[in-house]
């Protein structure tokens, strides 16, 4: 079936969704995490044995996992900011590669150059964008396009005096690096449709 073929990356979507490793899944609902990788994958077939500790781990239901086909094709994601950047997601949850449209505020430059394990392209629609690497700093305005392994300090940020909106292409390493941001968003956005409950500190 159609619905089985896609569970697999439901499930990977809901996981990454919340930042989740397959470690911490295959914790909570008590299985390896070999058995939910292969489950991600299609390489096992799921059960409902194995499907029920899984959502209720993860807080959906099975129906959720199993929804019919011929999805709707447009892309439908909040934006969020973080850190004076407004993010608007452009490909699904579920893409080999990951597409953002980004707007920077202008700032100084940035003092602490950041590194993480992927792969980052970006193209430069509006403004002028200061890509740091290293100890090089580049200049890059509207129409121009940088592409650079995020394992090398690195830094973005707008010149001014407007602000700058760029298209940022990651691929899958370079996100999962940015897991516990979209875990934030994913709790807040939950939070407002869910009464108050009492804050408690992550481990």
């Amino acid at each position: 079936m159609e619905e089985l073929a896609q569970l697999g990356l439901r499930l990977r979507s809901a996981r990454t969704a919340r930042g989740w490793t397959l470690d911490r899944l295959a914790r909570g609902a008590g299985i390896s995490p070999s058995t939910l990788s292969r489950l991600e994958s299609g390489k096992r077939q799921a059960s409902l044995e194995l499907l029920l500790p899984i959502t209720r781990a993860l807080g959906v239901t099975v129906d959720e996992l199993l929804v019919s086909s011929s999805p709707d094709p447009r892309v439908q994601r909040d934006a969020w900011e973080r850190n004076g950047m407004l993010v608007q997601p452009l490909s699904p949850e579920t893409s080999p590669v990951h597409t953002f449209k980004i707007r920077y505020v202008p700032r100084p430059p940035i003092t602490e150059l950041g590194s993480h394990d992927g792969y980052e392209w970006l193209y430069v629609l509006s403004g002028r964008l200061r890509l740091q690497l290293g100890e090089e700093e580049i200049l890059l305005r509207a129409g121009e396009a940088a592409e650079f392994d995020t394992l090398r300090p690195h830094g973005l940020s707008a010149v001014g005096p407007e602000d700058a909106e760029v298209i940022c292409i990651l691929n899958e390493a370079a996100v999962n690096t940015h897991a516990e941001d979209h875990a934030a968003v994913h709790a807040a956005a939950r939070a407002q449709t869910r009464p108050a409950q009492p804050r408690q500190e992550l481990s």
